[in-house]
């Protein structure tokens, strides 16, 4: 989505498209499992679970890092990453709200 073309959208809309995007790569999810079951972790473990160049699993947790939904902290030479609590949170709201919205009763036509 081009920069001038989200100016027609709320924040809310903008936001919840880049969590999608962001969300939007088994990679992610995998490491998201991961955090979430294993409570933190480092990078070289995050490589040797999932299989991937350490250049693709650093590149995958700097998105979740730039979402919010993760945060990393230096320890001596390596890299411990764990959820974000209130990024978690943030995002957990939102899909909650948009998801949760009942299509039902579905009166759907084929004309508009």
């Amino acid at each position: 989505m081009g920069i001038s073309k989200t100016i027609l959208f709320t924040a809310e809309q903008n936001t919840l498209a880049r969590l999608a995007k962001g969300l939007a790569h088994p990679a992610r999810i995998a490491i998201l499992e991961y955090l979430l079951d294993s409570n933190t972790c480092c990078n070289s473990n995050l490589v040797a679970e999932l299989g991937l160049a350490q250049a693709t699993v650093s590149q995958h947790l700097r998105e979740l890092k730039d979402l919010g939904l993760i945060q990393g902290t230096i320890s001596g030479n390596t890299m411990n990453y764990c959820i974000h609590p209130e990024g978690w949170r943030e995002a957990s709201d939102l899909l909650i709200h948009f998801l949760g919205r009942s299509p039902f009763p579905s009166t759907c036509s084929t004309t508009c």
